[in-house]
């Protein structure tokens, strides 16, 4: 019980203290070159490339790539475009990268509303993801469930993943659970349900957090 009251003690302190990075623009074009001249490297993003795959390979802090590269929307990286890399000096990737530290869409659907955007007078932490036609919510990531409530806020039913890393993820407004505290869930496992949510009616959505320790981060950096 006091392990399970202070994870929900952190998590609320850090959802609603924390605060989103600040906004900045995108390079424009898909080629073009930033003006840098700290030392480092050039990547060619390839198709299918998340700067979390990339910053895994070249073992140098996401944070760091998006902000020396001023990028704010990962949507908007195309195949081609060049990315530095700070730090680097050799022009292949330094360290081999697993397929399994891949983070995959927890639900098909539409996104509702973005990271840092204002939702229901908050700043959203993550994606809120309106549900098409599967209902199934699936772990984006394999790891250990750390902590479960069914009734967070007014998150609702709230699920958290601990990947072992240093990174968990954040699952809410499930309508139904299935899995509790301790359970240990692959990647692509069906973890919960969305359904008819009271006042939601087909448009329930699951909202979505990826996090480095307490720090919520851009969902869009990490997810193909």
């Amino acid at each position: 019980m006091r392990h399970k009251a202070f994870l929900y003690f952190l998590f609320s302190t850090f959802y609603f203290l924390s605060l989103a990075g600040c906004a900045v623009t995108p390079y424009a074009g898909s080629a073009a070159k930033p003006k840098i001249t700290v030392p480092g490297i050039y990547h060619r993003v390839e198709r299918g490339q998340t700067l979390w795959r990339i910053s895994k390979t070249y073992n140098v802090d996401l944070d760091e790539i998006a902000k020396i590269n001023r990028i704010q929307d990962a949507t908007k990286i195309e195949p081609g475009q060049l990315i530095f890399i700070p730090s680097a000096r050799k022009t292949k990737p330094l360290t081999a990268y697993s397929s399994s530290e891949e983070f995959e869409w927890p639900l098909k659907g539409r996104v509702i509303s973005g990271f840092g955007q204002n939702f229901d007078d908050m700043t959203n932490k993550g994606l809120n993801i309106q549900k098409a036609r599967n209902q199934e919510v699936t772990a984006s990531r394999g790891g250990k469930v750390v902590f479960y409530d069914r009734s967070f806020s007014n998150f609702g039913k709230t699920v958290i993943i601990d990947h072992g890393d240093g990174f968990s993820s954040v699952y809410a407004k499930n309508s139904e659970v299935l899995v509790k505290t301790g359970d240990y869930v692959r990647k692509g496992g069906v973890i919960a349900r969305l359904g008819s949510s009271p006042g939601f009616g087909e448009k329930a959505y699951l909202h979505f957090e990826i996090r480095k320790g307490y720090t919520a981060q851009n969902p869009y950096f990490y997810l193909p």
